[in-house]
């Protein structure tokens, strides 16, 4: 079935494509990938506009494999000339690069009888949201964010951003794909203070449409965690239970996530080399990577290379079960792809990469999760956390703040404090997955976790 003329600029991607993979030569395998995107920006502050950035970006990545050598040239422009130039420096980058037997470009056998997942992940009224309420939005945020609590003493940022795009995939062996998605979001990240103290939190509202937000869950999430915090001191240094924020949970298992790629693994970057089968969680974990789930900011019918998504998944009751493939390491793994190949744009060739990955919910609310423990360390956010993660060994330690738990409600704020164990261990050591999963922004959801133990160091 022919796709529907494209809601941002008359250039058919698909068409472009074909145009492109169809100019394969004897002996070549050629990729096409077209993106075309529209992007607001708008950032308030003070009741005025303190920054406002429109974007139209289109562009075209070409690969090129011939006689195991593969090449990649990409342009931001989809002019039928510069494609053309596009394509020669990719067939000429081609010649250069060293020859790699598993090197190759998907065929539609490789995923026969994997049918692909129907997904609206697109709202047309998304476009035609004048910038102005876009504005509007984002100054009311702030508005609304001091108004929470006369405490609120003002804003680090109050913002508005949406995102409409478009791409297709088509390769010299026939497949060809399209996908388009919007997505916008608003957040605000407030201030608090009290005498010489000053505390900060953040706070976001995230969906497919402009009425999708709620500005007033962001205001007050922002405000309330910011307030809370106030006249937080550093605690002793002791071991005690660790219940994780979902914004932090998300970033826990987004590491994971990445440790779980086929790309890490082959590379020998990953805590799971070697690891496959074992247990190497707590029973009840079940870690799922699933892009079929519209809810999924990260959701899509088709990977980066044109395969069919579908549900994966990676550990089942503290079993590795599977690893995240693309057709690369597929080959190389002897194995098929999962449908994993993920790209950070048209700039670059295809990579490996969750896209919603989330663990499996509990039965427990977050507030029957805090009442489970007599004690424990409430995670607000972290900090450091790529520098003070190592993910070959696992070791995990990086910067906190938060608040400490008891009888089941939060009590003093602490800061200042350093959370560690490895990534291994905080695995094993998951006691309860709450039931309030929530998708955040990216490739990962997030829910309340409560970890048995964790070395907390502060004085």
């Amino acid at each position: 079935m022919r796709p529907a003329p494209s809601p941002l600029r008359s250039v058919d991607l698909l068409e472009l494509g074909r145009s492109v993979a169809g100019a394969a030569r004897t002996g070549e395998e050629i990729e096409a990938y077209v993106v075309r995107s529209r992007d607001v920006d708008v950032n308030a502050f003070n009741g005025e506009v303190e920054s406002l950035a429109t974007a139209e970006i289109e562009g075209v990545g070409v690969r090129v494999i011939v006689d195991g050598r593969q090449g990649y040239a990409w342009a931001g422009s989809l002019d039928p000339e510069v494609v053309a130039d596009t394509l020669a420096d990719a067939r000429d980058n081609a010649g250069f690069g060293a020859p790699d037997e598993f090197y190759g470009l998907v065929t539609p056998d490789e995923f026969a009888g994997i049918e692909a997942t129907e997904l609206d992940l697109f709202r047309e009224e998304l476009l035609s949201v004048p910038t102005s309420d876009k504005v509007a939005l984002a100054i009311e945020l702030e508005a609304a964010t001091k108004a929470v609590d006369p405490r609120i003493r003002g804003l680090r940022s109050a913002s508005y951003g949406d995102a409409a795009a478009e791409s297709a995939v088509v390769n010299s062996h026939g497949v060809e794909v399209s996908t388009r998605r919007t997505v916008c979001s608003c957040s605000a990240y407030a201030m608090a203070g009290d005498g010489d103290d000053t505390q900060t939190g953040g706070g976001y509202s995230v969906g497919r449409a402009f009425g999708d937000l709620d500005l007033n869950e962001a205001a007050h999430d922002a405000a309330e965690r910011a307030v809370r915090l106030l006249g937080a001191k550093q605690p002793a240094s002791r071991r005690l239970p660790v219940v994780l924020d979902p914004q932090v949970t998300r970033s826990f298992i987004s590491l994971i996530g990445s440790a779980l790629s086929a790309e890490a693994i082959q590379k020998g970057r990953s805590m799971f080399v070697a690891r496959e089968g074992e247990e190497v969680a707590a029973p009840g974990v079940t870690l799922v990577d699933d892009p079929t789930l519209a809810d999924a900011f990260g959701a899509a019918s088709y990977d980066a290379e044109g395969v069919p998504t579908r549900p994966l998944g990676l550990i089942g009751r503290g079993r590795l079960d599977a690893f995240l493939h693309n057709v690369y390491t597929a080959r190389r793994g002897a194995t098929t792809t999962t449908g994993s190949a993920v790209r950070g744009g048209f700039k670059s060739p295809p990579g490996v990469g969750a896209r919603a990955l989330h663990l499996v919910p509990g039965e427990l609310s977050p507030e029957e999760i805090l009442a489970s423990v007599p004690e424990a360390l409430f995670v607000q956010s972290v900090s450091g956390l790529h520098s003070g993660t190592n993910p070959v060994s696992g070791d995990f330690s990086v910067g906190a703040e938060g608040l400490m738990v008891r009888g089941g409600e939060f009590a003093e704020p602490v800061r200042e404090i350093t959370i560690a164990s490895t990534l291994q261990r905080m695995l094993h050591d998951i006691v309860h997955i709450g039931s309030d999963l929530e998708w955040l922004p990216g490739g990962a959801a997030g829910m309340t976790l409560l970890l048995g133990e964790m070395s907390v160091a502060g004085r």
